[in-house]
């Protein structure tokens, strides 16, 4: 199959680099020609695991290219993905779909025989009806279907994902698009990999359904550990008996400073305007947006508590700044919300993240960044863990502590518990609902 993928952010390049790898001949394309020149010599501009080398191994092969050309691409197409940007629209919390629209008149204006135009962004319900009315109107005589493709792929685990799906969800009105997409995707349909090939309106639900109800289990987790700090309960014994149920399961129960990154708080926004829209509000999501805002300010005072209740003077060292390890990503991370909090108060604030500065530096104007977590922690008042890289998870607390004007440790994933740190010389531990 011939593919073009419109589009090299996370979304477009990672799976651009996957299709080839399964044989297909892929062009990524992209507007931005710094980017592109990127890719050409074999330099990926995001932080994925593994994204190189797959990509490095089907540029030799000869099945994947980069070009900014979108309509030679498109017109040796047999499918064209659309992977661009849907932000959140200022002003109303709908999704921005201008790049979408834009993407699919240049395409319609270079169809060249039977194409099918597949939108791979997250896009409200009716989207990929537009889509088609878009590339319609722009070439009456294009010969094309449409189909709805979502993502499902969690930053640092995303090949893995794209490979092992759990689920392939494919959206059409044809048998001529199903048949073409089964073609996509038939690696993964010889291996048994679950294929849902269902309507276009319900596979763009499915994508904002599923991002919300994960949302909920973060959200409804950190509500139980709000009330284990007042009851004296250990969220992490809870979510470990509520998730041993078979129904719950234990995936997303991990208690911790709120949802951030590229797709929950952009959906679940989405979906309660959505809702609104059509006269049904989405309670449960609105709710979930708004306690999710609430857990980003419980951490910060957390943190405030820990150093005597106030910021002015205090040197805090941060351990994590992106939203979850194993990326570089910094989308609505809770450090965005905790760093300047501190930082408005008076603190001297520290970070240190593998991959985070790149992002970090011009969205943290402040902080002093250094490579070395015990570097950080030197004549600090307190050490703050906020992302749960591994190279934070097996820290020399002894070293840590011993390095620090005063011992305290706020542990916003709780990594470590009371006792080790009490026992490693810390004269304070705080975590999150124990």
């Amino acid at each position: 199959m011939r593919i073009a993928m419109i589009g090299t952010g996370y979304v477009g390049l990672v799976s651009g680099v996957c299709f080839s790898d399964f044989g297909h001949d892929v062009v990524c394309v992209d507007k931005s020609e710094q980017k592109i020149e990127t890719l050409q010599v074999g330099r990926v501009p995001i932080y994925e695991p593994g994204l190189d080398t797959l990509m490095a191994r089907n540029v030799a092969a000869g099945r994947l290219s980069f070009t900014t050309d979108l309509a030679s691409a498109v017109a040796a197409a047999d499918a064209v993905f659309i992977a661009v940007g849907t932000p959140t629209r200022r002003g109303d919390g709908h999704a921005d779909l201008s790049y979408v629209m834009a993407a699919a008149e240049e395409i319609a204006c270079a169809i060249d025989e039977y194409t099918v135009v597949v939108t791979k962004s997250t896009v409200p319900v009716g989207t990929n009806r537009k889509v088609r009315d878009v590339v319609a109107a722009a070439n009456p005589q294009a010969e094309f279907d449409v189909a709805s493709n979502p993502e499902f792929l969690r930053e640092g685990a995303a090949i893995d994902d794209f490979m092992r799906p759990d689920r392939v969800v494919v959206g059409v009105e044809t048998d001529r698009a199903a048949e073409v997409m089964a073609e996509v995707y038939r690696p993964l349909y010889l291996r048994d990999f679950p294929i849902l090939t269902t309507d276009l309106e319900s596979a763009e639900m499915i994508k904002y359904a599923a991002n919300a109800f994960l949302a909920t289990k973060i959200t409804f987790i950190n509500e139980i550990a709000g009330l284990c700090e007042r009851v004296g309960g250990d969220v992490k014994e809870v979510a470990r008996g509520i998730g041993l149920d078979g129904r719950i399961g234990n995936k997303f129960l991990h208690a911790g400073p709120g949802y951030g990154g590229s797709c929950f708080p952009k959906d679940t926004t989405a979906l309660a305007r959505i809702g609104q829209e059509h006269a049904h509000p989405m309670q449960i999501t609105e709710t979930v947006i708004r306690v999710n805002d609430g857990v980003k300010k419980r951490m910060i005072d957390k943190i405030c508590e820990a150093c005597d209740d106030h910021f002015n003077g205090k040197t805090v060292a941060v351990l994590g700044v992106t939203f979850k390890p194993n990326t570089d990503d910094m989308r609505d991370a809770p450090s965005l919300s905790i760093v300047p909090a501190l930082i408005g108060g008076g603190a001297r604030v520290r970070v240190v993240d593998p991959q985070g500065r790149s992002e970090g530096e011009a969205l943290l104007p402040g902080v002093e960044w250094t490579e070395d977590p015990y570097a950080a922690a030197k004549d600090a008042d307190a050490v703050v863990l906020l992302t749960e890289w591994n190279e934070f998870r097996a820290l020399n607390l002894s070293d840590l502590a011993s390095g620090m004007k005063t011992a305290r440790m706020v542990d916003l994933r709780n990594i470590y518990s009371k006792k080790s740190a009490e026992k490693a010389g810390f004269e304070s531990y705080v975590g999150v609902g124990r």
